[in-house]
């Protein structure tokens, strides 16, 4: 009896370790996708089930398959599902507004940071789910991007370049347009450069200081203290030195460009992005064609910094000329640069005009000769496939984070419904749904 109680108590022991040992089967999420764009495919499909497991897709099935009893369904049967948006050039930290010039000496970091969160919200309930952000003074867009990966914070996933890099008297120089006795000179630390080895030291403090990505202002802009905006502002070598230190440790490099002298350098020194490329020529074109380089365009900032140029005292005089003139011309660089083959990545220059506003963009793109389903790979794969992040998300596949979002109507037919968000998700966690 004993030897027999020994022998239960035994085997009971060895079914409770198989019991461990065995696979726990976790809870998974199906959504039934009535109209799915999947970022990959020039028509949609209809009628698809995404399966989602622990923050990622496991599996794309065609046609409604059956849920399980502990098995989450959302239901989207009755709307177009496609992959979270990616904005490839946004400014999370501020927000431009009348006598904004005047606030950097009011607030302080904390102050910007703590009002940039509501910014992030906005972005990401617009259907963003992963943003690159191009340029925040004091190293707020780190701190942003660090808040939202521990979960601090509602907001997309940023890659960010910290502060943007610029020549002495540049467009990205901090004291451009104020008098040195206020605003000392500057150099590498404030992210200003002056010389080929000075442009390595910016770029690796860049680096040092939790960057992503590197940012130049290859030509001067249009809402610094200048009176032009479109003269280059790097040398060839000053970029080339940026663009090779910043590949030794894995980085992109993004380059502000209004005119084409500058965007040639940029292009042949080996950036990865024009942003803006408002006078970009037929050569700067073929260059961008040749070496795979994408153009980021912006339209939205520059129909936004012409119609707030309108408005007396909004901007500084030197501001108010540049505006409208360079405004208006983007819309027309970027149709020529769609025809002719150019490379195109979706981005705003959020920040210029009202956070949460992203999706007017495809409304623009679309106006301007780029077909809907073309304007929304733009935000999807090209914008991932910029970032070197395609393996990770940007399309709906089996592997992807699971960043999916959903409108009510067909995009293809209405582009301005995506300026109505109706369901968010950001690593398989619902943010939104109406």
């Amino acid at each position: 009896m004993k030897q027999l109680t020994l022998f239960s108590r035994a085997a009971g022991a060895v079914l409770m370790l198989a019991f461990l040992a065995s696979p726990v089967r976790s809870q998974k999420t199906i959504i039934h996708a009535g109209h799915l764009i999947d970022g990959i495919s020039d028509a949609p499909r209809e009628r698809v089930s995404i399966i989602i497991e622990n923050g990622r897709i496991s599996d794309v099935r065609s046609g409604f398959v059956k849920v399980g009893k502990t098995d989450k369904l959302i239901d989207l049967s009755q709307k177009w599902v496609m992959p979270g948006f990616i904005d490839s050039h946004v400014h999370m930290s501020g927000q431009l507004e009348k006598g904004g010039y005047i606030k950097r000496f009011q607030l302080y970091p904390a102050d910007v940071a703590l009002i940039a969160t509501k910014y992030l919200k906005r972005t990401l309930m617009a259907g963003f789910t992963t943003v690159r952000d191009v340029g925040a003074d004091d190293f707020v867009n780190v701190s942003l991007r660090n808040a939202v990966n521990r979960g601090d914070i509602i907001g997309p996933r940023m890659f960010v370049s910290a502060k943007s890099l610029g020549v002495l008297g540049g467009h990205a120089d901090p004291t451009n347009g104020y008098r040195e006795d206020i605003l000392p000179v500057p150099d590498e630390t404030k992210g200003v450069v002056a010389g080929v080895e000075s442009a390595r030291r910016a770029t690796l403090l860049a680096i040092k200081r939790g960057a992503d990505l590197i940012k130049i202002t290859a030509t001067a802009g249009v809402l610094s203290l200048a009176s032009v905006g479109q003269v280059p502002q790097f040398t060839e070598e000053e970029i080339r030195m940026v663009v090779e230190t910043a590949r030794d440790f894995g980085r992109k490099v993004a380059a502000h460009a209004h005119g084409a002298e500058g965007m040639k350098r940029a292009i042949r020194a080996g950036v990865a992005s024009i942003e803006h490329g408002t006078y970009m020529d037929d050569e700067a074109m073929d260059l961008m064609i040749k070496h795979g380089c994408y153009m980021v365009p912006t339209i939205i900032a520059g129909v936004s910094v012409a119609d707030s140029a309108k408005i007396p005292g909004f901007f500084h005089p030197f501001v108010v000329k540049k505006a409208l003139t360079i405004g208006p011309v983007i819309r027309k660089t970027f149709a020529k640069a769609y025809k002719r083959g150019v490379p195109i990545a979706f981005g705003t220059d959020a920040g210029v005009f009202a956070h949460g506003k992203n999706a007017l963009e495809f409304q623009y793109m679309v106006e301007s000769g780029m077909p809907p389903m073309e304007a929304i790979k733009a935000a999807t794969y090209h914008a991932a496939k910029l970032l070197g992040k395609l393996d990770d998300f940007g399309t709906i596949e089996k592997g992807k984070r699971a960043d999916i979002i959903a409108v009510n109507e067909s995009p293809l037919k209405n582009i301005k419904t995506l300026q109505h968000m109706k369901f968010v998700m950001k690593d398989g966690v619902v943010y939104r749904n109406e």
